[in-house]
Formats: structure tokens, sequence, C-alpha cells
């Protein structure tokens, strides 16, 4: 289950973005959400089987964006980094 926030809508979004990265081993990790800014870990899956079928880091900001900007349009930045940043 990914970290949640105190926005529900930001939640919803994360939450089945979770469920498409899980699918192929992957995890939303720490994110921080400050405003109009969120700020997301993303650690991608293995597929031996399948190695371009794990989302990267740029796939994954794209949906993130794309469904920000339809249940939360307020947030406008988005990062998706490989390691947490420090708060």
């Amino acid at each position: 289950m990914v970290q949640s926030t105190s926005d529900t809508s930001v939640d919803f979004v994360l939450e089945q973005i979770q469920t498409m990265v899980a699918s192929e081993g992957g995890t939303l990790g720490h994110l921080v959400l400050d405003g109009s800014s969120l700020k997301v870990e993303y650690i991608p899956g293995v597929n031996e089987e399948c190695p371009e079928c794990v989302p990267t880091h740029e796939m994954v900001r794209q949906f993130l964006t794309a469904s920000i900007g339809i249940h939360a349009p307020y947030v406008t930045a988005i990062e998706v980094s490989s390691h947490p940043e420090p708060d």
C-alpha cells in the first residue's frame, strides 16, 4: 500500500499507479505533497521475461501527470525519483 497524503484525490491517483507498477513488481515509496508539488520515489520491479513491460521512471511520471491533471489539477509539479528526497 502506498503512503497516504492529506489529499484524497492525490491518494486515489497514487493507489491506481501503485496497482499498475505492482503488476511488474514495482512500488511507489517515499512521497511528499507540498502545496502544488508532488515528489514520489519509484522503485521499478523486475520482469526477466519482459523487461520492456516494467515502467520506466519517465513513464510513471507521465502516468502521474496525466492522472493528476484530471483528478487533482492544482498539483502542477511532479517529480519521480529513484531515491527519497530528504525532508
